[in-house]
């Protein structure tokens, strides 16, 4: 197979040049891999069981056919003979095994890939409770319990007609005086057992001295459904003897209120939530209570971002990933997601494909920008845990060793081998644009042609060439293979 490579050269007089360079599969680039370098792919087997002093057999396979080594990253819990497989349990608590294959004249390194397997000395759990709330007649109040497996644990209430609980978050209301029973519960999944039901008693009681109602505790902001709309929720909140009538909650800057009978409550604002806290307080009939701390309205939103490659159809560069955004502080953070390798696997496209997926969980950059007039955040997150991505040598156009555009995608280091990052494990990332009015606005071309992608690990590398996806528009220059932003999708989780 070969492919047609558009390597950006340094500008000159303002005009961009490029240059052509036509090869077999992995030929682009300088003195990176040999032409031969294919890429290749690692892929484990279903994760086995395991028991502390027990052994069991991973199975990994590379694409190349080549053998696979193997090594524990948790020796504390697991070993593994490097050529067979065969694990075995040391203690209780996750075994991780790493799988390699170094490549030949032939295929380039795989990246490695890692699985986890179980390793329990019980699959029998328990469930235990926290320490009880005091229940006041007509307020709400959580309970905690939890599992030895670490595994979620359900409500439910025993005693109906006295007190009901939220199934998921423990908030129980309390509805009559009386007992109240609150039972926790928890499934059981592949490795552990189910539970034994725990039960717990209390009493629901009336107060001879009745006051207003305390400060609710527990308050979250997010989101709501349209752009201008905070769902705030409401968590814990002392009756004061008397039954609550209701909520109402208010906004910092003030100006904007909203009132309801029970948590959640959707809060509208004149056109955008952005840069308020809300905060809520409770009343019954003797009046109202006092207010909650506020709440940063924090949501988290997932997002996918498609790469247009065409040297490698049907299969595309694709980001698919999350975030965390403050609209309240208009900061993302935890920006993290996975990056398609459209250059490996084979010819069918996602999501049916066989392509390498990179992990990038290191949101190291976050600039604002305004682009069409509206304000936002380019959000870029990394592969490893350093932006050093392209060559930052000025002869190249180098610049901070990472930015869009720069460096004629040659990977960082190139091209002394001294460098401790040349020829090894390449870094990578991807951009993403987030509209810090309301994040899942469709995006304008303008903010498209900001959006960005590299990838200079094995299998996205060409020679010393990284695979790259921008604009001419946004950086003046297009992807190493042609590869641009075709669009953005943001959606709330």
């Amino acid at each position: 197979m070969r492919i047609t490579c558009l390597i950006p050269l340094k500008p000159w007089f303002g005009i961009v040049l490029t240059a052509l360079a036509i090869g077999p599969l992995g030929g682009c680039g300088g003195d990176g891999p040999a032409i031969d370098a294919y890429p290749q792919t690692i892929s484990f087997s279903a994760a086995p069981s395991l028991a502390p002093g027990n052994t069991t057999t991973v199975a990994a396979t590379a694409s190349s056919g080549l053998a696979v080594s193997y090594s524990s990253t948790t020796p504390a819990v697991c070993s593994v003979n490097s050529d067979t497989g065969v694990v075995t349990g040391i203690s209780a608590g996750t075994c991780v095994i790493a799988a390699n294959q170094s490549g030949n004249t032939q295929y380039a390194p795989a990246p490695q890939v890692t699985q986890s397997i179980p390793v329990i000395s019980n699959p029998d759990q328990t469930i235990s409770f926290g320490a009880l709330p005091a229940l006041s007649l007509g307020g709400t109040a959580n309970v905690y319990a939890t599992a030895s497996s670490g595994l979620p644990v359900t409500y439910s209430s025993t005693t109906p007609a006295v007190c009901t609980v939220d199934g998921s978050s423990g908030l129980v209301t309390d509805l009559t005086v009386g007992a109240c029973g609150i039972a926790a519960n928890q499934a059981g999944n592949a490795n552990f057992n189910a539970a034994p039901q725990v039960t717990q008693t209390m009493t629901v009681s009336a107060s001879s001295v009745i006051t207003v109602p305390g400060a609710p505790t527990g308050v979250t902001a997010s989101a709501g459904t349209t752009s201008n709309t905070v769902i705030v929720t409401v968590g814990a909140t002392n009756s004061g003897g008397s039954p609550i009538t209701g909520y109402t909650v208010a906004s910092i800057p003030a100006g904007i209120t909203a009132t309801g009978s029970a948590s959640p409550i959707t809060v509208t604002c004149p056109s955008t939530c952005a840069g308020y806290v809300f905060s809520a307080f409770a009343t019954n009939a003797v009046g109202s209570g006092a207010a909650s701390a506020p709440a940063d309205v924090i949501t988290t939103y997932n997002v996918v971002d498609t790469f247009y490659e065409p040297d490698t159809q049907p299969k595309n560069s694709i980001f698919i990933g999350s975030f965390t955004f403050d609209a309240t502080t208009g900061t993302v953070s935890n920006a993290h997601g996975i990056l398609s390798e459209a250059m490996t696997g084979g010819s069918t496209a996602y999501p049916n494909d066989t392509m390498t997926w990179l992990t990038l969980s290191n949101q190291l950059s976050s600039v604002p920008v305004t682009l069409g007039g509206v304000n936002g955040l380019l959000v870029t997150t990394f592969l490893l845990n350093t932006t050093n991505t392209f060559s930052n040598n000025p002869v190249y156009g180098g610049t901070d060793g990472w930015s869009p555009g720069t460096g004629m995608a040659l990977y960082y280091g190139f091209p002394s081998a001294a460098n401790p990052d040349a020829g090894g494990v390449g870094n990578a990332y991807a951009m993403i644009f987030v509209n810090t009015k309301d994040p899942t606005t469709a995006l304008t071309q303008a903010q498209i042609n900001k959006l960005a992608y590299a990838d200079c690990t094995s299998g996205g590398m060409m020679g010393a060439t990284c695979m790259t996806g921008t604009t001419v528009a946004g950086y003046g220059t297009v992807g190493s293979m042609s590869g641009y932003p075709l669009s953005q999708t943001i959606t709330k989780q």
